[in-house]
């Protein structure tokens, strides 16, 4: 009769495991079925109970160990520290750089489109503070999701390695059968063996029932020795799959340990560091306006001497010129002799031009009046001569 207590309490610890995995939302809806049940359904006969157990045991070990697996690789603390890294050391190199693009007093076109650019792909200083904040956040949540996670995981696998454990006791309790069952087999071939041997062989009809018998229970022990392979395979094979799985297990459990005690200094750390961060964050900041202060203040300092040079270079020459044109003559004796020049030059020019002119008009004069009295006559003989056509 099949021990019914041995084979509750793997199924117990199972559904409890099984569960645990399904609150998780990490249970599939219908797992695969196992190549390996329709293994053990061959050796069922041996106990139905115990088999079942088994099969549904090892049914659901391939789902647990890929929620395993996967929650493994989908571990993220390590990737994003870079980002930090990155953030800091541009935060330095940037702050370095603006201060040498001030050492000359002035900033190029080709420094302001690079710090243009710098703004637009990573932010200023403040922003990407904020974002080494941020980012230290996210990781810190992730890493609180991820450490609950496992710890159920783990929970659920210490009820999972009672089942698997369950099962290879169930294993080696079909394989105590098995070879009870082989050794049955095997004495029912060896007293078959002897009767076909005893046999005188007189009768034919027995003699051939004789070793119709030896040969059914040769078969027999052939099957016997197939289903106790199978058995002997299933069983220490779980042994070494329990003792494996206990080995990935403890690497998990060390794992979250670790990740709990990383957490816990990270929480710490910038709970009770956050004022310093904040002060890097003013000090980088007032450090890069103060500098921009100073040269300022010296850039107005040098403006101003190098104004007051200018004024003592350039104000003797434009107060001599000043004098001279507030003292000196106002009209030059030159420019005056050259306009009584101009004045007498005319009038002697004049005196001969109206002459000529005078003459001039009235030559002009009298020779209009000869031609109009040159041309009156004309008009006078031609009228008489037409009157005289006339009366004739």
């Amino acid at each position: 009769m099949p021990n019914t207590s041995m084979v509750r309490t793997p199924l117990k610890y199972l559904d409890k495991a099984v569960n645990n995995l399904r609150d998780l939302g990490l249970m599939p809806a219908k797992p695969d079925e196992a190549p390996i049940t329709a293994l053990i359904a061959q050796v069922s006969d041996l106990d139905e109970g115990k088999s079942l157990a088994i099969a549904r045991t090892l049914s659901h070990t391939s789902v647990f160990n890929e929620v395993v697996r996967e929650q493994i690789t989908q571990m993220r603390v390590g990737e994003r520290y870079e980002k930090i890294t990155e953030a800091f050391n541009s935060i330095r190199d940037d702050a370095k750089s603006m201060v040498v693009q001030l050492d000359d007093g002035k900033i190029s076109t080709f420094e302001k489109l690079q710090n243009a650019w710098m703004k637009l792909t990573r932010g200023d200083i403040p922003d990407r503070f904020s974002k080494i904040k941020d980012t230290y956040l996210d990781v810190s949540a992730d890493t609180k999701d991820q450490i609950e996670r496992e710890a159920k995981i783990l929970e659920s696998y210490k009820d999972f390695r009672v089942a698997l454990k369950e099962a290879q006791v169930l294993a080696f309790q079909l394989l105590k059968i098995a070879e009870s069952e082989v050794e049955a087999a095997k004495e029912g071939l060896a007293e078959a063996s002897k009767s076909v041997e005893a046999d005188t062989g007189e009768d034919r009809e027995s003699t051939a029932r004789l070793e119709l018998d030896r040969d059914q229970r040769l078969r027999e022990l052939q099957d016997e020795d197939k289903r106790y392979q199978i058995v002997k395979d299933l069983a220490e094979n779980l042994s070494v799959s329990y003792n494996t799985t206990e080995v990935v297990m403890a690497r998990l459990a060390q794992t979250t340990e670790v990740k709990e005690r990383v957490y816990s200094q990270a929480v710490s750390f910038f709970g009770t560091n956050e004022s310093v961060f904040t002060a890097l964050n003013a000090s980088f900041t007032s450090l890069q306006g103060l500098h921009e202060s100073t040269r300022t203040l010296d850039a107005m300092k040098e403006g101003v001497n190098e104004s007051l040079e200018t004024i003592a270079e350039v104000g003797g020459k434009v107060q001599e010129d000043a004098l001279r044109a507030g003292y000196g003559p106002t009209i030059k004796a030159a420019s005056v002799k050259k306009l009584v020049d101009s004045v007498v030059n005319f009038q002697e020019k004049s005196r001969s031009l109206i002459a000529e002119m005078r003459d001039l008009a009235t030559q002009n004069e009298r020779e209009i009046s000869t031609a109009v009295e040159s041309s009156k006559k004309r008009l006078a003989e031609l009228a008489s001569a037409g009157a005289a056509i006339a009366n004739g």
